[in-house]
């Protein structure tokens, strides 16, 4: 591949990845309002878990149909709709005046994530060369770490401006999806494999020369051809297929990954992070300078995943995340068990945790789900995993104020570890090593051809 190449390449995927930054800045733009929409609009502790986590049921449900859209319409349109979702429920949530309309906008916002979730490492698996593309859907993990720790960064230097200050946070997304929708209406390419799914054989083969790293690009074609023949000779996937023969134990390795990348705990400590370090005694402007902390480790980590997913393998990173996690868990249930605690330890402890779930699961769940779905049943299944992971990180976030106000944070972080420990297991024994193959080849030896 040309350095040319490699550019348009680069080009497109950073393009493709604003969407994870979107998807970061919405999961985390809340945790520095929750206390004041929390007294602005009257809430108890289920309320606010409702606000903070319908975004999740948002989430799931844009997950479950994004597939079929994708599918439908190409990758890039369904991209271009989310982006507008980005703008409009952003600007509805900075404007809401009341917990119903806050709700609602966030439920919408959480369609938008949803749906970038699933069709962002999509898109850039499809794109992407078999050397690089652990690394490159990666990348859009990585915006998402960087979108958490801007929304940390901006919820700081906002959190002074008054009693609207929370608004302020809340609109933040509309700037950056007005931005997003640009590049996308710009020089920006549909999806070579989704271009000869549907006999756009020419604009595939203009698009494929530009970002292929094979010497024998007609090869290459020939392969994705070939694939997509196969893949079209069949029936239309039918959803109860899904949980059929080989594909459903797929589909089912597949789920339970994106399961646990959330029933671990990821991003209620990330939604939560500034009420964790409160309840450990650290004041109001420091615990959101500590969540900063936190924010910027998660990014530095993903870049650790970067560099390691392509050479040391999926697997491994998944094993070292879920023990490094389990660790951190056990010391932050013991700390909280305490009448006396250390902030400091607790920060360390939650940076720990932070940065083995940012070099591991984070990034690797992405990864894994686009490339273990034949072409045939990715749109479909990758949105049910996506949706069931959304389901757990709903769950999680709607019940971790609950479960922190009667049973305390030691209780929390328990479950957490537990989860953290039947993950461990998981992965030990039931997920395949994908580095370095084509999406041919992963299909051939998961027996899906």
């Amino acid at each position: 591949m040309s350095q040319g190449n490699n550019k348009y390449l680069y080009w497109i995927t950073f393009v493709a990845v604003n969407g994870g930054l979107l998807f970061g800045l919405n999961m985390a733009g809340i945790a520095g309002a929750n206390e004041l929409i929390k007294k602005d609009f009257n809430l108890s502790d289920s309320g606010l878990g409702t606000i903070a986590s319908f975004l999740m049921l948002g989430c799931l449900i844009g997950a479950l149909f994004t597939g079929k859209f994708t599918d439908t319409y190409g990758r890039r349109k369904v991209m271009i709709g989310t982006a507008l979702l980005f703008i409009i429920s952003s600007l509805g949530c900075a404007f809401s005046t009341g917990f119903y309309s806050l709700t609602f906008f966030r439920v919408l916002s959480g369609f938008a994530v949803g749906a970038t979730s699933v069709v962002g490492p999509m898109y850039i698996a499809e794109i992407s060369p078999a050397k690089k593309r652990g690394t490159l859907v990666s990348f859009n993990q990585f915006a998402i770490t960087i979108g958490i720790f801007l929304a940390y960064v901006f919820d700081y230097f906002l959190i002074n401006l008054g009693d609207n200050s929370w608004r302020y946070m809340l609109a933040i997304p509309a700037i950056f999806g007005v931005i997003y929708f640009i590049y996308l209406l710009g020089n920006f390419p549909e999806s070579p494999r989704w271009l000869l799914a549907n006999n756009f054989k020419d604009k595939a083969i203009k698009i494929l020369r530009k970002t292929s790293e094979s010497s024998d690009l007609e090869n290459e074609l020939r392969e994705i051809e070939e694939s997509i023949k196969q893949e079209t000779s069949k029936e239309k996937i039918k959803f109860s297929e899904l949980f059929k023969g080989k594909t459903g134990k797929v589909v089912l390795i597949g789920t339970l990954i994106a399961a646990f990348q959330q029933i671990t705990g990821i991003n209620a400590v990330l939604v939560f992070a500034p009420d964790i370090f409160k309840s450990a005694g650290v004041g109001a402007d420091q615990a959101l300078l500590q969540s900063m902390i936190v924010g910027l480790v998660n990014v530095l980590m993903t870049i650790v995943a970067l560099k390691l997913v392509d050479s040391k393998g999926r697997k491994t990173l998944l094993l070292w995340g879920a023990l490094g996690m389990t660790v951190c868990l056990a010391y932050l249930t013991y700390a909280f068990s305490k009448e006396e605690k250390s902030a400091i330890a607790v920060l360390l402890a939650l940076l720990g945790y932070i940065s083995f779930f940012a070099a591991s699961f984070a990034p690797v769940m992405w990864v894994i789900i686009s490339e273990i779905y034949s072409n045939r049943i990715k749109g479909v299944a990758m949105s049910f995993s996506t949706a069931v992971s959304w389901g757990c990180t709903f769950l999680t976030v709607y019940f971790t104020p609950i479960i922190r106000q009667n049973f305390g944070n030691s209780f929390l972080f328990a479950i957490f570890g537990f989860f953290s420990i039947v993950a461990y297991i998981f992965v030990k024994f039931y997920i395949p090593e994908t580095k370095g193959k084509s999406l041919e080849q992963i299909e051939k030896e998961l027996g899906l051809k």
